[in-house]
């Protein structure tokens, strides 16, 4: 993708919270934004990539309070920790600010401001939930009760996580404050609000323009299908946060001030740089501005965050661009089981440039979820990297060091070569712009088999054997580390630290775009260093060892009653409705688990057999191995999905489906029927 002229742009993240250390999900995300914000640095454009912590709230107020120290003090700790773990995985920040700052709170005031003074503020008073014992206001996930709609016990103020329900504070029954055990009592309270429904014609002209992805436009459809609603932008005293011009005691809730917080962290930038705040925010700005996100807090980026922004009279995101979750080996990363692994965990490890590559690798521009699978993880690095990419220049390096003291030849032997390498440019290029890095690591490592293709069938080893053959190897060997040097160039986004290593050993000043159709022959090279090591199981095991270690210590630490819930929540949805006739085709019958067993090679599936009265038992492949002790299955009786299509897997054919039940961090629960239920018995 070639442009006229360089573009401006600007490109943030979402804001880490600043309450705890940053682990693999905050690392994704900023991994593909660095991977994006570097690609278009490398081909001309002006782009700017801004982040910041998120320090308000409920939750910093009270961690700093179980820790003795102030919330300033908290946040600056935590600052110094989420800083120095991006810098160690290479995300190339042009600032990295906090919310908690003069720039936010200028910020924060003049669009609540310009918002009041078009009439999009409005102020009622409502009912609270209040703790007497700690004197303040109660967030809703800082209740807890039994479930106005299934009675399920110890549920959160704002929804069930059995039954999925929602509901206010006031409806839980028997409430009690997370805090101090009380029971909450109600109080009146002034707040402010945003009128969020007399923005919708212009919230749905923005999303006409092709600003989210169609998953995230369908979501929104549904939003405002089932109605917007004014938005609470306030808190009662005491909150850690920016008090509201004109209103002693009230807060700008975090949700309101934390993407103003981009503002903020480019005033600063541009404060110290000279760059003109209107040009990349003022209604007519002229530049491009993108948001990464998860899909988690696609509600406040796409609906919120452009509403006040259109109503404040300042520009909208050019695009907002929202990824999927992180799991790690086919499951949700979980504290409780130990899986929940933090940055520098894995920095104390393993190599940061690896994981940037794998999740180069697994990433698209689509929302699905990103798997973290350690043993593909291992598998294809080794490969990749180690086996195709740095191998070309380990192989091609000694002959030109130790037979031509280390000069290239003059020019390329094998121009063909070069040529299929330099026509992948724009394609490579194109792929970056569209966020498919996936496609483009599978279009660079392809053109690195044809690198070592060549090599293998030119034999330098063998010819270097005899002196009438040997100096057809410093030209083999200099197309060898041309070749090097373009991929390496590809890479660059992903593998800053190493391009830079390349280019060193290569005798160049940097690994440019511009310069990849200018071959490097006639050239004197340094000696090779390796880049980088072969992962070993043993380290991943160590990896998973500390990260539990870490697990257990943190359970241990944690007191029951003083728990503090991050502010960025998710629960799974109710599926669509479907008809009677479509679940009636569901044959449902009790199966006896005659047979339960591991499947080699496979981190999640137990092979069963099951009997539902047939005359040959079912074989089926079910994801319970983190739950279940095959041994202790033999014998149970469960539910299976008996006409499901057969489907072949890689570790044979699974023939339907055993039903179990899950819901985040609570485990995998397989359904068992009453006593008395035989096999083959149909579900009614």
């Amino acid at each position: 993708m070639t442009h006229q002229s360089p573009r401006r742009i600007l490109v943030t993240s979402a804001l880490p919270y600043a309450n705890g250390p940053l682990h693999l999900g905050h690392i994704i995300e900023t991994i593909q934004t660095d991977i994006w914000v570097r690609a278009q640095k490398m081909f001309g454009n002006d782009c700017r990539y801004l982040c910041a912590d998120d320090t308000h709230g409920t939750p910093i107020m009270l961690k700093a309070q179980q820790m003795g120290i102030s919330p300033e003090a908290l946040i600056a700790e935590v600052s110094r920790s989420h800083q120095a773990d991006f810098a160690d995985f290479m995300i190339g920040f042009d600032i990295f600010h906090s919310t908690h700052s003069e720039e936010n709170r200028r910020m924060a005031s003049e669009v609540f401001l310009k918002l009041d003074a078009r009439g999009l503020i409005s102020r009622k008073t409502i009912k609270q939930a209040y703790d007497p014992e700690k004197e303040m206001f109660l967030p809703d996930r800082f209740i807890k009760g039994e479930c106005p709609k299934c009675g399920a016990l110890d549920q959160y103020g704002d929804n069930c996580e059995k039954c999925g329900a929602t509901y206010s504070p006031t409806e839980l029954k028997n409430p009690r404050s997370v805090l101090s055990g009380a029971t909450p009592v109600e109080r009146d309270s002034e707040h402010f609000f945003f009128d969020l429904p007399q923005m919708e014609s212009q919230l749905k002209q923005w999303l006409s323009e092709d600003r989210v992805q169609p998953a995230i436009r369908a979501k929104l459809q549904e939003w405002f299908d089932s109605g917007l609603q004014a938005w609470d932008i306030s808190r009662d005293a005491p909150y850690f946060g920016f008090e509201i011009p004109g209103a002693p005691g009230k807060f700008f809730y975090v949700w309101l001030d934390a993407p103003i917080g981009y503002m903020g962290a480019f005033l600063k930038l541009a404060e110290s740089t000279n760059l003109n705040f209107a040009d990349y925010w003022g209604e007519h700005a002229t530049s491009e501005l993108y948001h990464f996100i998860g899909k988690d807090i696609a509600y406040f980026h796409t609906l919120f965050w452009p509403a006040m922004l259109i109503g404040a009279g300042m520009r909208t995101p050019t695009a907002v661009f929202t990824h999927g979750f992180l799991t790690l080996n086919g499951e949700k990363m979980s504290k409780s089981r130990g899986t929940f692994i933090q940055a520098r965990t894995y920095l104390n490890h393993l190599d940061p440039q690896a994981l940037r590559y794998y999740f180069a690798a697994k990433l698209s521009a689509s929302i699905d979820d990103i798997d973290l699978s350690l043993d593909d993880f291992r598998a294809r690095v080794n490969s990749d990297l180690v086996g195709k990419v740095i191998n070309i220049a380990s192989r091609c390096a000694g002959f030109i060091n130790k037979q031509f003291n280390h000069q290239l030849s003059a020019e390329l032997n094998a121009p063909h070569l070069n040529a299929q390498l330099i026509a992948a440019a724009e394609s490579i290029q194109n792929r970056y712009e569209r966020r498919e890095t996936g496609q483009a690591m599978r279009e660079i490592m392809a053109l690195a088999d044809l690198v070592n293709q060549y090599i293998d069938e030119k034999k330098p080893w063998t010819m270097a054997k005899t002196p009438e053959t040997l100096p057809g190897v410093q030209g083999v060997c200099t197309d060898g580390l041309n070749a090097f040097r373009i991929l390496m160039t590809y890479l660059t986004p992903v593998l800053p630290k190493m391009s830079l290593q390349a280019a060193q050993f290569l005798n160049l000043p940097a690994l440019r775009w511009q310069d990849i159709a200018t071959p490097l022959v006639a050239h004197t090279i340094h000696a090779f260093e390796p880049l980088m090591t072969r992962i070993e199981p043993a380290a991943i095991d160590a990896l998973l060892a500390a990260t539990q270690q870490e697990a257990q210590a943190l359970m241990q630490a944690t007191p029951t009653n003083t728990e503090i819930e991050p502010k960025k929540v998710t629960i799974d949805p109710i599926a669509p409705e479907i008809d009677l006739n479509a679940f009636t085709a569901v044959d449902l019958r009790i199966a006896l688990i005659v047979q339960a067993e591991h499947v080699e090679g496979a981190a999640k599936l137990l092979k069963l057999t099951l009997d539902i009265g047939e005359e040959k038992p079912r074989q089926v492949f079910a994801g319970i191995k983190s739950a279940y002790d095959p041994a202790t299955l033999i014998g149970r009786h469960t539910v299976m999905v008996a006409n499901l299509k057969p489907r072949q897997m890689k570790f044979g054919l699974s023939e339907g489906m055993v039903l179990a039940a899950s819901q985040g961090d609570s485990g995998i629960f397989i359904l068992s029927p009453d006593a008395g239920a035989t096999a083959g018995m149909r579900v009614k």
